[in-house]
């Protein structure tokens, strides 16, 4: 009999097979198509372990929730909030709650093992994509081209008077707006896989009407134990609010990072037990 841990190795092997996959192509439709077959692997075997829990019995050993920490990056450097945006966005596909560090440095990642292991594959493949596409961007100078509504103070008539103005965009502020728009992206696609996989594997159809409805059972058990887990274990003051792009709102860089978004290939790590990427701090 093939032991809990030996099949979760073969699923974690196999999703990492799909991401090397989904890095070794040029075409934008397959590296789609790997990162949905990726995100979809890891939601079916999240059921299959869930479905499992709650049919442990006698001897067998019960997977329980666990906090891990997760490094996003040194203090003091930039762009970290954009990199714990990233992580929580696929964390949150991926039934693992997070609280952020103040700093940005780290994120306390709480879940399932098998799940956080897949957050972690996921946010290691794709913070290389969102680096590399943001510097390519400021790199192109396309950027220079764009604008920001910036709110300057004057004074006039002896009092202070606000005034809106446009002002060009600078580098930190149009990389900013950039990742932020492609973790949003990020999150929005693998979401969409989620929810698309667990309605299929919920929905009753005339043959296996039971294990569906064992399924969606399974599904809340697991939803509340790790709510309860959460409750517990969290030491959060707050609720981590998210980047905010307080030099300026950039269009231009938000909708080339939506469309780096969404043609983003998932993986440079050549399997999951591969390097992480560092995460920021915050208050979750």
């Amino acid at each position: 009999m093939t032991s809990p841990d030996t099949g979760t190795d073969r699923t974690l092997t196999r999703i990492g097979g799909l991401l090397r996959k989904a890095e070794s192509t040029d075409n934008e439709h397959e590296a789609e198509a790997f990162l949905a077959a990726a995100q979809r692997l890891a939601t079916r075997s999240s059921i299959d372990l869930t479905v499992a829990r709650a049919h442990v019995a006698g001897r067998e050993r019960r997977s329980t929730p666990t906090q891990r920490v997760i490094p996003i990056g040194a203090p003091g450097k930039k762009g970290l909030r954009t990199y714990v945006q990233l992580f929580v966005a696929i964390a949150s596909a991926n039934d693992v709650r997070c609280d952020v560090a103040r700093t940005s440095t780290q994120v306390y990642a709480f879940g399932f093992d098998s799940d956080i292991d897949t957050c972690e594959a996921l946010y290691t493949s794709l913070l290389v994509q969102m680096v590399r596409a943001s510097d390519h961007y400021i790199k192109s100078g396309q950027y220079r081209t764009a604008t920001v509504d910036k709110i300057v103070v004057e004074k006039k008539w002896g009092r202070q008077v606000q005034r809106r103005v446009q002002a060009p965009v600078a580098p930190v502020t149009a990389r900013l707006n950039f990742q932020m728009a492609f973790a949003a992206r990020i999150g929005r696609r693998l979401a969409e896989v989620r929810s698309e996989v667990e309605s299929e594997a919920v929905a009753p159809s005339a043959t296996a009407a039971e294990s569906a409805e064992g399924t969606a059972l399974a599904l809340r058990d697991k939803e509340l134990e790790l709510t309860d887990f959460y409750a517990r274990s969290s030491e959060a003051r707050g609720t981590w609010r998210g980047p905010q792009a307080s030099a300026g709102h950039s269009v231009a860089a938000r909708q080339a990072g939506d469309r780096a978004g969404r043609a983003a290939r998932l993986g440079t790590a050549p399997e999951l037990g591969a390097a992480r990427g560092q995460l920021t701090e915050g208050q979750g």
